[in-house]
């Protein structure tokens, strides 16, 4: 069985034992997936994505909507989600002209992953809690004793 650290590691939390990855092997990510993955999955990709399941949306709603994003970082992310097929944006023939975002078929099809990601954060969140915790206070006692910060790997 594939692990991915076929023994015991040390760590400044503990010893790690079981590091085996269930049978799936190493993850598969080549460049164009890692691209994919950062453009689809950021901060504001997943707000306008939840956003535009439930109905198509105009800029300004969208704006209204995420009231944190800028309207540059909100332009970028409709650019970058259009760009994948994604989203798609339509002309309206109103007057005065308008553009409404859409999500496409093939942007209906992120949800399950994402739900399912989602679900794995929620199943977990109070052991990622407790390795944040315990990761901090380790980090506070280096820092107090002078030891410096976290070791960086690889």
């Amino acid at each position: 069985m594939t692990t991915w650290f076929p023994e015991a590691t040390s760590t400044r939390l503990g010893v790690v034992t079981d590091t085996r990855t269930a049978g799936h092997g190493r993850f598969d990510i080549d460049a164009p997936h890692r691209e994919l993955l950062d453009q689809v999955l950021d901060r504001w990709s997943l707000h306008v994505l939840n956003e535009l399941c439930e109905a198509p949306a105009r800029f300004n709603h969208l704006r209204r909507r995420i009231p944190a994003v800028t309207q540059k970082s909100l332009t970028a992310t409709l650019r970058r989600l259009e760009r994948n097929g994604i989203v798609e944006r339509v002309t309206l023939s109103t007057r005065p002209v308008a553009v409404e975002y859409r999500i496409t078929p093939l942007g209906k099809t992120i949800r399950p992953p994402v739900e399912a990601i989602l679900g794995w954060a929620s199943e977990h969140m109070p052991a990622i809690d407790e390795a944040r915790e315990r990761y901090d206070a380790a980090l506070d006692a280096e820092m107090l004793s002078g030891s410096g910060g976290p070791a960086q790997s690889g």
